[in-house]
């Protein structure tokens, strides 16, 4: 059977977008290269207009409305990137747009949906909350609801980023793709496979809110409780019906990644390939991070979507820093005599340590009269530095405590 979105629909979707998207840049990446023995590239499209893919799909959907549908509005439901994607379409093609956003959505996104134009009403926490109350808006007010992913021109706008990784780079032989909902990787899947059958195509979900393993394992789609993750752009408790069916005929396999991954992959692409990307956008590149040998070379990772708080980076950077062992946060026991904290801070130096905060204290319960204890949060040059580090401090005599 052919999938609901064909070939033929992507690439009329490619002429619609003709004018309106960036063919994003794809950049080889030597580090995940030499991670796994092979090529990897990175298709950037966190430097696509809006800040995510989401724009491809938005704009597809809201362009095949009639006229007088265009006149009632649109609505959407969305953490973020959709948001911002159906903004910016409605915002071009003249139809006024408002989008549902849970409590506690990230700021920059908020002012970016605001920004092109929508009005923004936040609903409980949780995107399917705020699918609900999109569609009873819709209901009431005569609206057209833009679904965030299980729509045939959404996933045919999205599909046409496969399109452009095939021809950016035609010898690829496996895809990553991050997956919430699976419009995106529908999408591309369809893309590819007509093209290409022989390119391995597989999706990657935060393992706290993966919905699509026990969909597939069940064979329908299944409703599961999403728990708190950075991913918050992938956080969907539902695959959609259109999308599960695409997916589950034309994925070879769904895996998930831990936070520790998400957070050490962002370091990656920050550090290593200057790209700022969001933690959902990060996911192919934390799957490679995990299982170097599972993928044939060339790979292709999504970097979905750059849009991310700068106060949540700063804290996900610290954590993926933590992960691969280049940030220590511990406590040390010390007597309470003048000098003690120069010692121990000496110590550090000599052992070229970078010092990143320190918390001194003296009176606490748990301390004997003669104790302080000093919180200490440092930056290292890796695991082994780490094991240096403790291993010293405890042959010196300090008390070290991890809690």
């Amino acid at each position: 059977m052919s999938p609901a979105v064909g070939i033929d629909d992507i690439r009329a979707a490619r002429e619609l977008l003709r004018d309106v998207t960036v063919n994003t840049p794809i950049l080889g990446s030597r580090s995940l290269s030499a991670k796994i023995g092979g090529p990897v590239h990175l298709k950037c499209e966190n430097l696509q207009r809006a800040g995510s893919f989401k724009s491809r799909g938005a704009y597809v959907r809201i362009a095949r409305l009639s006229d007088e549908e265009r006149s009632r509005g649109v609505v959407a439901a969305s953490a973020g990137n959709h948001a911002q994607g159906v903004a910016l379409a409605a915002k071009l093609l003249g139809s006024r747009a408002v989008v549902f956003m849970p409590a506690g959505a990230p700021l920059p996104k908020v002012v970016a949906t605001r920004a092109y134009g929508a009005e923004v009403v936040f609903e409980r926490p949780g995107v399917d909350a705020c699918l609900a109350a999109a569609n009873a808006y819709a209901e009431k007010t005569g609206a057209v609801f833009i679904h965030p992913f299980d729509h045939p021109d959404v996933v045919a706008g999205q599909g046409t980023l496969g399109l452009e990784i095939l021809e950016q780079c035609p010898d690829v032989r496996t895809i990553l793709v991050g997956v919430g909902g699976g419009g995106l990787i529908a999408g591309i899947a369809a893309a590819v496979k007509a093209v290409r059958p022989d390119v391995r195509v597989v999706g990657v979900q935060a393992e706290r809110a993966a919905a699509f393993p026990p969909s597939l394992a069940a064979g329908r789609p299944v409703m599961v409780e999403p728990a708190a993750t950075m991913a918050d752009g992938i956080s969907v408790g539902r695959p959609g019906d259109l999308t599960f069916e695409m997916v589950s005929k034309l994925v070879d396999s769904v895996v998930t990644v831990s936070e520790e991954s998400l957070s050490a992959a962002m370091v990656n692409c920050l550090e290593r390939s200057k790209q700022v990307v969001e933690p959902a956008g990060a996911v192919g590149v934390a799957a490679l991070l995990d299982r170097p040998q599972e993928f044939e070379a060339p790979v292709v990772t999504v970097l979905s979507g750059g849009n991310i708080d700068p106060v949540l980076l700063s804290k996900v950077l610290r954590h993926g820093l933590a992960s691969a062992g280049r940030y220590l946060v511990f406590r040390a026991r010390l007597r309470d005599h003048p000098g003690a904290l120069v010692d121990l801070l000496s110590e550090l130096a000599e052992m070229e340590v970078n010092v990143l905060d320190v918390v001194h204290e003296r009176v606490a319960a748990r301390l004997n009269v003669d104790e302080a204890e000093v919180l200490l949060h440092l930056e290292t040059r890796g695991p082994e530095h780490c094991d240096e580090v403790l291993g010293r401090l405890r042959k010196e005599g300090y008390t070290l405590s991890f809690n």
